[in-house]
């Protein structure tokens, strides 16, 4: 958190208005990002629900630009998961997961966590063959937020 504060952090794709959507430091399933909340605390519930919809809407926001970019990487594209968990680290994030049709179909109707060590192993590490892909999803969120918040629908 502290890293793209300062705009040191090397995974943020752009400040978003509750916080900083990052592209994760594994790859797994191509895509994977998250929503990093900017404020201090751990639970969705302890915002106030303007801010807690606002948070949402961001969560939302960057998976439309994932879904965008994804689409046109992998035509085996099939839908995003979208989660909002806290048990590992206690600090309100969301994260989105991009599903595709070429995964072992006892994977695919579960939870990516089902995959276990295999989602972090060194070869699905964030690295520069990932780079096209970064680039896609971060022009796709700029888009996706210009329209949300030109048109009001970004809230406030």
């Amino acid at each position: 958190m502290g890293s793209a504060e300062r705009g040191e952090n090397p995974t943020v794709l752009a400040r978003m208005r509750t916080g900083w959507a990052v592209i994760g430091d594994t790859q797994h399933l191509p895509g994977y990002c998250l929503l990093l909340y900017a404020g201090r605390t751990n639970h969705l519930t302890d915002l106030p629900r303007p801010e807690r919809a606002q948070f949402l809407l961001d969560l939302s926001l960057l998976g439309e630009a994932v879904e965008t970019a994804c689409k046109q990487h992998d035509r085996a594209f099939r839908r995003l998961n979208y989660e909002v968990l806290g048990n590992s680290w206690q600090h309100l994030h969301g994260h989105i997961h991009p599903r595709y049709a070429w995964e072992p179909p006892e994977l695919l109707r579960g939870p990516v966590w089902r995959y276990g060590p295999e989602r972090t192993a060194p070869e699905h590490r964030l690295s520069p063959q990932h780079d096209v892909l970064r680039a896609d999803i971060t022009r796709a969120l700029r888009s996706v937020l210009a329209e949300a918040y030109e048109s009001g629908s970004g809230m406030q």
